[in-house]
């Protein structure tokens, strides 16, 4: 169905998965560790284990540019497989959300000094980023409802308004936020909306809290509500011009959603592997329960649901770089509903093969579960997808 990967690509995938053995997984307990003595400082292994990323040649891997590894949507989608096997790794090979989307977005659409000042040091990993928009007072699905005020004075902008699951800002290395918000509440509906550059030290911007994933706050990343209050930036932060918002949002959303649907599919198949593991080494009323009708099934059914997952994604990552973003909306939004529900489900079933260790920080699968249902709200819920699914199917026949 899909042509087969470059050999540059296919080897950058064989280096991955020799870098995740060698260097990921062995330090797993390492990184909980650090993170656990100092909840909202940067963990040192990150710093070594990006350095020995930079060095083989594994950073950047997402970005088509001269810092990065120009793969198309297709071939770099196996890598976010890879990498979403364990939940951090990502951000080893300078391949995390927001900073993927953060990156590409001021690459596409900044000036030259926007991409001088902030998306240098991204590429470089010496400083990361987030991206505001959902807001706690209104349905932040339907982004025309934000209502974060962005008013132009003189030669600058001032920024009014609550945020909140700004994922990225707890980290100590956040330096930039990319804000979306409302320049003109008169103009036509998808034009009232703007993007702006906010550096994180600018006055009035204040942290309210870390918010948590069924307990789980993800520091030192984090998902901050944070109030912006009389936040004043010069005009020449605004990205592209006022009323661009959300066609800069359609641009960054859609690989993300593919990178986002890729790591799903390696957690799920990690979660498969353990469990897989677990049924082979316990007995339970005289058999192993490898040998118990209701896990066998649950097996095969996981089994064919991530690779179901795999095989939508890479044809919607196929289409975006063949036909177009916008032709492959449907497969953007299908996958967006499909991974997610798929993760859930496969890990729910190796936590209840665990018994009680399945809850239990002795696995990683009770956080990524959190993680996997917290990804059925970001980039838009499955109710929204499913809504333009429905919408575009029904159009064929109009």
């Amino acid at each position: 169905m899909h042509p087969d990967p470059s050999p540059r690509a296919a080897k950058l995938l064989s280096d991955l998965r020799g870098f995740m053995a060698a260097h990921i997984y062995p330090n797993e307990q390492l990184y909980h560790d650090q993170v656990a003595a100092e909840r909202w400082a940067h963990p040192p292994i990150l710093d070594e284990l990006s350095d020995r990323a930079k060095a083989a040649g594994l950073w950047n891997l997402f970005f088509s540019g001269e810092q990065g590894q120009n793969l198309s949507n297709a071939e770099y989608a196996p890598l976010c497989e890879e990498m979403g096997r364990v939940h951090w790794s990502s951000q080893a090979f300078n391949c995390s959300a927001p900073d993927t989307g953060n990156i590409e977005t001021i690459a596409h659409f900044g000036t030259d000094a926007q991409k001088e000042r902030w998306l240098l040091p991204l590429l470089d990993g010496t400083i990361r980023s987030a991206f505001a928009m959902t807001e706690p007072a209104v349905a932040s699905s339907d982004a025309t409802n934000i209502a974060c005020s962005i008013r132009r004075d003189g030669d600058d902008y001032v920024i009014d308004g609550r945020k909140w699951w700004i994922s990225g800002a707890g980290d100590p290395r956040c330096a930039i936020f990319i804000l979306m918000g409302k320049t003109d509440p008169d103009a036509p509906r998808h034009k009232q909306q703007s993007m702006i550059l906010v550096p994180r030290d600018t006055p009035g911007i204040n942290v309210l809290r870390p918010l948590t994933v069924f307990n789980y706050d993800d520091a030192p990343h984090g998902h901050m509500e944070i109030v912006f209050e009389g936040v004043r930036v010069p005009a020449a932060n605004i990205l592209l011009g006022e009323g661009r918002g959300f066609e800069i949002a359609q641009a960054r959303l859609g690989p993300g959603r593919i990178h986002h649907c890729m790591r799903l599919v390696g957690l799920a198949e990690r979660a498969l592997e353990l469990w897989c593991r677990r049924l082979k080494e316990r007995v339970a009323f005289g058999k192993p329960l490898a040998e118990q009708g209701v896990q066998l099934e649950r097996v095969a059914e996981a089994r064919m649901a991530i690779d179901q997952a795999r095989l939508l994604t890479l044809k919607a990552a196929h289409m975006m770089d063949t036909v177009g973003n916008k032709a492959a909306r449907a497969e953007i939004a299908m996958i967006k509903v499909v991974a997610p529900n798929m993760a859930c489900k496969v890990i729910d079933w190796a936590i209840q093969a665990h018994g009680a260790a399945g809850i239990s920080q002795d696995t990683v699968l009770a956080q990524s579960y959190a993680h996997a249902r917290k990804l059925r709200f970001a980039d838009g819920p499955d109710e929204v997808h499913r809504a333009q699914v429905g919408k575009l199917e029904l159009a064929r026949y109009t």
